[in-house]
């Protein structure tokens, strides 16, 4: 056990055992994607409740418990990751139905977010048993917190990896160009290059780069998707580690007349929020970007 963690544990155990957990339940825990500091102490309780741990990578799993002192014996591990996920989501079901609760965590973050886990949730409750979620630490939470664009006002949409092949990916963000609403990416060290070329037809589209986030060396940073190849190529750093990004909603010009107009009109008779969202469903102008424009109306 870590000593820097020795009593995380004993905590987990105190704030989460009065809860039930039941057996022939799969438990879908959240890891942290780099900070070790960022599990849940519900997140520990399972991982030494659970009498067997499928997991994407059983080595990096097992380091992980090792650092909190929680211990497994041989039989209570399941190697369950992408090539083999639909046959280890059988052998989940197959230990499920003979009593035992099963939690299972992929190498960092929240399974079945562009990491195995899907198919064992789903075939789990398709043999009618529970799947019990034990949220946490997800990169792509983490990088729209960050970004500040997919508030109350405005919604995201969660794209995850391109395409590697450089035609389909050009296309793929030839069809983001026309998404008004936020875009999550995300994107590993040796494609990050490439995806920045891609991005920067998007011009003065503001994105947001999330670098080996909860790391010690953590970077953000927002610019123009024009400017993302220079400002990658700024630093061999900044090639390294694992990426989320954000696109940021499509900007409504303040010369967009017919936005403008609509909105206006809704103003005079409504409350900001309700004119905001009638305005968008009518123009199809992004949420947020009305928002702003009707702050700006209202204080003029």
């Amino acid at each position: 056990m870590s000593a820097t963690f020795a009593s995380a544990l004993a905590a987990a155990r105190e704030a989460a055992s009065s809860q039930n957990y039941p057996q022939q339940a799969l438990y879908v825990v959240a890891t942290p994607i780099g900070n070790l500091a960022d599990v849940s102490l519900r997140a520990l309780h399972v991982l030494e409740l659970a009498d067997c741990i499928a997991c994407e990578d059983t080595r990096h799993t097992q380091a992980l418990l090792r650092a909190y002192g929680i211990a497994k014996p041989a039989g209570g591990w399941l190697s369950v990751h992408q090539h083999n996920e639909a046959q280890g989501a059988q052998e989940v079901v197959r230990r499920l139905q003979q009593g035992e609760r099963i939690a299972y965590a992929s190498d960092a973050g929240t399974p079945g977010v562009s990491d195995p886990g899907a198919r064992i949730a789903a075939a789990v409750r398709t043999a009618g048993l529970a799947v019990v979620p034990i949220p946490g630490a997800s990169s792509v939470t983490a990088v729209l917190s960050a970004a500040g664009a997919a508030g109350e006002d405005a919604g995201f949409v969660f794209q995850g990896f391109l395409p590697a092949k450089p035609q389909e990916r050009q296309q793929a963000v030839e069809k983001l160009a026309g998404e008004a609403r936020a875009v999550v990416l995300l994107e590993a060290p040796h494609r990050i290059a490439a995806l920045a070329d891609a991005l920067a037809v998007l011009g003065e589209r503001p994105v947001t780069v999330g670098r080996e986030l909860t790391k010690q060396f953590e970077e953000i940073a927002t610019l123009p998707c024009a400017g993302l190849p220079a400002w990658l190529a700024a630093s061999p750093q900044r090639s390294r580690g694992e990426f989320a990004l954000v696109l940021h909603p499509v900007a409504v010009a303040e010369d967009d007349r017919e936005a403008l107009r609509v909105l206006r009109l809704l103003l005079a008779e409504l409350p900001v929020k309700s004119a905001v969202k009638l305005a968008a469903e009518i123009t199809g102008a992004p949420r947020n970007a009305l928002y702003e424009l009707a702050l700006k109306e209202k204080s003029s």
